[in-house]
């Protein structure tokens, strides 16, 4: 079964959080797949990693690319596994779909939006009776992983 890894966002932004998380994805060597809720957002978050830090560089691309297949770390708006991807990050209101192939999904949402706490509950309660390993994890005020279950 998929490992799944809810992480309910509370002291900071998906903009800050995600680089680093991609980083480590491919720190061990795994491929990602990058999943947001829409085109806006997709580009959105391409734009981010070009520029959200000085000294750093993550090689990624968007579905669109025509050399899409390449790319270690592919932002999409649509189910699939283009790039052959280990992790599959779901962002920005992308729900759950299939989770079969993945070694980990991380589902990540806003805990100051009301509809995105309702729909990770609901992803929460699905994938747990699929039988997947699922953990949540919370923001501390300082900004640290806690695990609640």
């Amino acid at each position: 079964m998929t490992e799944v890894l809810f992480y309910h966002l509370q002291q900071q932004p998906l903009e800050t959080l995600l680089p680093g998380l991609l980083e480590k994805s491919l720190e061990r060597g795994w491929r990602v797949v990058v999943e947001a809720g829409s085109v806006e957002r997709c580009e959105a978050l391409d734009a981010l990693l070009w520029t959200y830090g000085e000294d750093s560089f993550l090689p990624h691309g968007l579905w669109r690319d025509p050399d899409a297949a390449q790319h270690p770390v592919l932002i999409t708006p649509e189910p699939g596994n283009p790039n052959g991807a280990n992790v599959r990050f779901l962002v920005a209101g992308a729900s759950a779909g299939d989770l079969s192939g993945y070694v980990r999904v991380v589902l990540m949402f806003d805990g100051n939006d009301p509809d995105a706490l309702d729909a990770a509950r609901a992803s929460w309660k699905r994938v747990k009776a699929e039988g997947h390993d699922a953990t949540y994890w919370q923001q501390s005020e300082q900004g640290r992983w806690q695990k609640k279950a």
